[in-house]
């Protein structure tokens, strides 16, 4: 159980209303689902809502989860579904990554330069229309495949390498006109 996963036993002990077990699965798989709906929504009030919601929607559906995907990637779906609902139920998008723990971006040598790398990153992600931005998140933050986001999402593969594309276009052209330089 130390690395993160979660198993078949943890998952039957749920299923039979031991609230140690739900207590252990949250524990296991909440940092992530927070994570996930902090990104999406923007928000850290709304985005324990988001979870909260979800660890309800999971509980009720725990019943017919059939074990064919890991839990983590149901868990991670049902995250993704609750926090577009909230999503539109607001009728606002904020930015969807707000801090760069997990983005794949070389690390500049001082916190300040950090700092300014993230902040001109969240401003060029805020710029991509949502499903670009989304696209993007799921695929560099959280490393799903093109038909695992599009599955997600509800569009073919296809659309999904399409928005890819053109988000890190665009975010290469956003980035170089915030900073000037020829170079990017």
């Amino acid at each position: 159980m130390s690395d993160g996963s979660v198993s078949r036993e943890l998952l039957a002990g749920c299923r039979r209303g031991d609230p140690r077990a739900f207590e252990e699965l949250v524990e296991l798989t909440y940092r992530r689902a927070y994570a996930l709906a902090y990104r999406l929504v923007g928000d850290r009030f709304e985005a324990e809502d988001v979870v909260q919601e979800a660890y309800l929607r999971m509980f009720r559906g725990l019943a017919g989860f059939r074990e064919e995907a890991r839990f983590e990637t149901w868990m991670h779906r049902i995250v993704t579904n609750t926090a577009f609902n909230q999503l539109k139920r607001r009728g606002r998008f904020g930015a969807l990554v707000k801090e760069e723990e997990d983005l794949e971006v070389a690390v500049p040598e001082s916190a300040e330069l950090r700092a300014t790398v993230r902040d001109e990153l969240e401003r060029a992600l805020a710029h991509l229309p949502e499903g670009q931005r989304t696209a993007l998140v799921l695929k560099d933050v959280y490393g799903l495949s093109c038909k695992e986001i599009g599955h997600e999402i509800g569009i073919e593969e296809g659309a999904v390498k399409v928005r890819l594309h053109r988000a890190r276009k665009r975010l290469r052209e956003i980035l170089s006109e915030e900073g000037g330089d020829d170079d990017v």
